[in-house]
Order: C-alpha cells, then sequence, then structure tokens
C-alpha cells in the first residue's frame, strides 16, 4: 500500500494525456479494448460513445494501456478499460486528473471491482447507483412471453394484430430512417414539458442515422398501410448480448410498443442470448415498463468519490 507522500510523487511523474473527441476512425482501437475486455455496461457501446459524444461532452484518451473516457456533463470519468489499477494506481489517476482540471470521481464501478479490492472505500466514497442500473433479458423468454407476469404483453400484443391486421416488419434502412426522426420528434413535442434527458436523445438518435452503417447499428420498424408506428435501433454489445439503444412506439396504436419489443427479440434470437435494453435512470414509468418484462439481471454499477488525502 503506498503512503500519501509516495503517491503524490507517483501523480507528479506521470504526463496526462490529452483526451479526444471520438472520430469514426477510432472504432477499431477502441472496439480492440470492448473485445479484449468484455465490459459489462452499454455505455461502452462505440456506437452509444460517438452518437452521445455531443450530448454529453464524451472525450476519450488512452493512459497508461487502458481507454479512459471523460463525461464532461456528469463531471466524472468511467472506470478505465484494461487491467484493473489497484486502488493506490486509481488514486494517482485520480490526481492527474484533478490535475489536468478535471474531476477526481469514476463512475461504472462493478461490483466485481468492489470485492476484488475491498480496500478502494480507504480512498474513495462508494456509492451504489440504481438508477443506472442496465436491465437484462433473456431473449428467448421476450419471444415466447410465457407465465403469468407477461400475460399483459400477450394480450397487447394480440390486439394490435386484431386492430392492424395489414401491419408489415421492415428492416430498418435508409428510406425509413427519416420517418423514424418523424416519429421520434413528434414524440418528443407532444410531451408537455420537455427534458434534457429526451432532447439529448433526440440529438444522438440523429448522429446515429446520420452514421448508421459505419456504427454497425442494425433496426426493426413497424408499419401499419406505409404509416410507421413503431421502430428500434439495436447494435452488437458482446458476443452473447445485444444492446437496444433507441425504441419508439406511436401512442395512438395500442400495443405498438409491445409489438416492436417482440418483434426485435424474434429477430435477435439467433443472434445473441441477452438483451441490454439499458437504464431507467429513475423515471418512474419508464422503471415501470422494464421491470414489467421480467429481466433476468439487473446489473447495478458504482461510482467513486474521491477522499482527500491529509
Amino acid at each position: 500500500m503506498y503512503a500519501a507522500g509516495a503517491i503524490l510523487q507517483e501523480s507528479q511523474k506521470i504526463k496526462f494525456p490529452k483526451f479526444n473527441r471520438f472520430a469514426l476512425n477510432d472504432r477499431d482501437l477502441i472496439q480492440t479494448y470492448i473485445d479484449t475486455f468484455k465490459p459489462f455496461s452499454c455505455e461502452y457501446n462505440f456506437s452509444n460513445l460517438y452518437a452521445w459524444q455531443d450530448a454529453y461532452r464524451l472525450s476519450w484518451t488512452l493512459y497508461q494501456e487502458r481507454l479512459l473516457i471523460y463525461d464532461g456533463i456528469s463531471q466524472c470519468a468511467f472506470m478505465p478499460l484494461g487491467e484493473d489499477f489497484s486502488p493506490e494506481e486509481l488514486v494517482i489517476l485520480s490526481l492527474n486528473l484533478k490535475n489536468a482540471g478535471l474531476t477526481s470521481e469514476f463512475s461504472l464501478l462493478t461490483s466485481d471491482y468492489l470485492k476484488k479490492f475491498p480496500e478502494i472505500g480507504n480512498y474513495y466514497t462508494v456509492k451504489e447507483e440504481r438508477d443506472h442500473s442496465e436491465y437484462i433479458y433473456d431473449v428467448d423468454s421476450l419471444c415466447e412471453l410465457t407465465g403469468t407476469k407477461l400475460h399483459k404483453k400477450r394480450n397487447l400484443i394480440s390486439q394490435f394484430k386484431r386492430d392492424n391486421p395489414d401491419f408489415e416488419v421492415h428492416l430498418l434502412n435508409g428510406e425509413y430512417r427519416q420517418k423514424a426522426l418523424g416519429l421520434a420528434q413528434d414524440q418528443l413535442n407532444r410531451r408537455k414539458k420537455r427534458s434534457n434527458t429526451l432532447d439529448r436523445e433526440s440529438r444522438a438518435l440523429e448522429a446515429s442515422f446520420d452514421h448508421f452503417e459505419e456504427l454497425r447499428l442494425e433496426g426493426l420498424v413497424i408499419t401499419v398501410r406505409n404509416k410507421m408506428v413503431a421502430f428500434s435501433v439495436f447494435s452488437e454489445l458482446n458476443h452473447s448480448t445485444y444492446d437496444i439503444q433507441f425504441e419508439k412506439s406511436d401512442m395512438n396504436f395500442k400495443g405498438a410498443a409491445q409489438v416492436i419489443n417482440h418483434e426485435t427479440a424474434k429477430h435477435l434470437k439467433h443472434k445473441c442470448q441477452y438483451l441490454n435494453r439499458e437504464q431507467d435512470l429513475g423515471i418512474k414509468g419508464l422503471r415501470q415498463a422494464k421491470m414489467s418484462y421480467d429481466p433476468v439481471e439487473l446489473i447495478t454499477p458504482y461510482s467513486l468519490v474521491f477522499t482527500p488525502m491529509n
């Protein structure tokens, strides 16, 4: 264990690298870190990082052979992606972040790290971040919708199909993307009160569609008599899991939300075992909706607040 003075001395030896915007040609390098170290969180998904970088002022650098990402809105760094830093090494990074004019806090700490390094509490206040838990679902369960918990979903899907027997499912290719943006904007305009979260999502969706193929995104749409009533956007997170990044439906078509969820699961059934439907951000209605689909796991991250050394 480092003494406080030794930690300070070590931090002063390190020249801190410059942070960069995410560019499309960064993908291969960053994906190498993702493929090698297999982060649990959708926050490390390159397409998410690229699309949300303006909304959250995200930037990245390489620090001692680890991928380091900084969130300028939340003012914290993601836990570095690479071989685990010891708590003392993480403190040195905190001091370097502070010296660079940034905050010394971290997000996306895993429970595995806490088990491996319980002494982290000597240097940081550890906080569970329930609002940022990610919802993991078994894709077969979402396809079959068996059991009493999912009975209402089956009924809503059946009602939608009875009311709209001519509905169609299409891939979210070029001709449908502008319609999808229109549907998302219409849903945004219908809200009585705008929120920063939804405005940021709108910008991220536009950025995703601007570079859909380069970001290796996929998607589905539901149409009724050529009218788009729902769409989903997704990409591979790791070998077993797809990340559902955007999903919208027309509230005038009852059951459309359940149908796009169901059709997306069926489309991905032979590509993955799990679906990550991301966080609820503490939004009550969204939490209820995500819980109602009976997730197999909630992956809850932790944050670290640096405790200054004496």
